[in-house]
């Protein structure tokens, strides 16, 4: 399955945020206050998001695609992230809510609804992935239901890890006059993919068909 990836912290580390990763902030931090402009905040801690047209699904009660046809509409929300980076094995979850509506309120309804989580390194290679399930509980003529799941995922910490010498190069101080004064190492190509390679994600979206994934790209 090929999507775009929608990531509520991106990976690049020009603009990696302290809340988009997880709250997590070690020793290992990259912390850039001087040099080129630029201020960046890096962990080994994978920042989370949903990959696009995953984050929602529809289950339709008959073989039509219209909204009279659609018997449950639901989407993952309010995905954050924690992560224990004190051994060697990084912990990470991602923990998120599923809200759900349908159209028929008469009876209880209780549906199970498949999602992946999946470790991403370098914004492409899928290194992990892993299926998990949510269950909704509508109760008789309730219209709107939720619940919560997490997924979990170990990264190694050295894989993580720029190596030092890019790490100086990152963080040298420059001074006004020095031949490099005005080059951003972060536009080497050496330098960007070493970050790409200490980079991951964990991401999370629902188990799609094929035509349930095309209905979201194309609605």
């Amino acid at each position: 399955m090929t999507a775009r990836f929608r990531r509520f912290a991106p990976v690049a580390l020009a603009t990696l945020l302290a809340v988009g990763l997880s709250g997590c902030r070690s020793k290992g931090d990259i912390v850039i206050e001087q040099g080129v402009g630029i201020t960046a905040l890096r962990t080994v801690c994978p920042a989370v998001g949903i990959p696009d047209y995953t984050g929602d699904i529809t289950l339709f009660s008959s073989q039509g695609r219209t909204i009279s046809d659609m018997a449950m509409t639901a989407a993952i929300t309010n995905v954050r992230g924690s992560c224990d980076d004190t051994g060697a094995q990084v912990y990470s979850v991602a923990s998120f809510d599923v809200v759900a509506r349908r159209n028929d309120t008469r009876g209880a309804w209780k549906v199970t609804l498949p999602y992946f989580s999946t470790v991403v390194r370098g914004e492409k290679a899928v290194v992990a992935k892993r299926i998990g399930t949510v269950t909704l509980d509508f109760a008789p003529g309730q219209e709107r239901a939720q619940a919560s799941a997490q997924a979990g995922a170990y990264i190694d910490r050295a894989e993580a890890t720029l190596p030092e010498d890019i790490r100086k190069r990152i963080t040298r101080k420059r001074k006004s006059g020095d031949d490099d004064a005005a080059i951003d190492p972060l536009n080497e190509p050496d330098v960007k993919a070493a970050v790409a390679r200490a980079s991951f994600e964990l991401l999370v979206g629902f188990q799609l068909t094929k035509d349930q994934l095309a209905y979201n790209v194309t609605r």
